[in-house]
């Protein structure tokens, strides 16, 4: 999607690439709020089924999931799904359409190839918490920093630049998962422990 959805690619379809990134990323925010609220819901209406354990075994069931996908994590890169925004829509529509299409299906986050076990412990931690407002905020700020990923090939103007960033985002993806991992971990530990006392 950044190689499609790039200055280059803007200007040779005859659109303006702020535009259409301005809409992937309000896209972004919209997919993600809507799939955190619609998880914070499912907890919320799970909490409610008599049996479904206190907060505190929810909270530390998530922490424990969490602790795993940060694991998995740091021994190999998962990819879940087949999926791809339709690159077909780059020919078919404005660049505001297919901007904010791509951008509610990169926020919802499982509407496109899931690169990360953390997208789904981050879920599952959303249905534990059973706040659809929570999981709103939680969510469009996940689709939100998804959108401004476009920003990493602002300044692409020729066929070589974009070749060179797309190398250097690859030179990043350990290293990236490293921190996440280590992020998810923190996190997760905090939890047990603020449960546990």
């Amino acid at each position: 999607m950044l190689a499609s959805i790039s200055p280059l690619g803007e200007r040779a379809r005859r659109q303006r690439w702020t535009v259409t990134v301005s809409w992937l990323v309000a896209g972004g925010i919209a997919g993600g709020a809507a799939t955190g609220a619609v998880l914070g819901l499912a907890g919320l209406a799970a909490s409610a089924i008599p049996g479904a354990g206190e907060a505190g075994a929810r909270a530390i069931g998530w922490a424990l999931l969490a602790l795993g996908a940060a694991g998995v994590e740091l021994v190999a890169a998962p990819t879940w799904g087949r999926r791809q925004v339709d690159e077909a829509w780059l020919d078919r529509y404005r660049g505001w359409v297919y901007g904010c299409g791509y951008g509610l299906q990169l926020g919802a986050g499982f509407a496109t190839v899931v690169t990360s076990a953390l997208v789904l412990a981050a879920a599952a931690g959303l249905v534990a918490i059973g706040d659809p407002t929570v999981g709103a905020l939680v969510g469009g700020l996940f689709g939100g920093v998804r959108g401004l990923s476009a920003l990493s090939v602002a300044r692409v103007r020729r066929p070589a630049e974009l070749v060179r960033v797309a190398r250097r985002l690859e030179a990043m993806a350990d290293p990236v998962r490293r921190v996440c991992a280590l992020v998810a971990g923190v996190i997760a530990l905090a939890v047990i422990g603020t449960v546990a006392v």
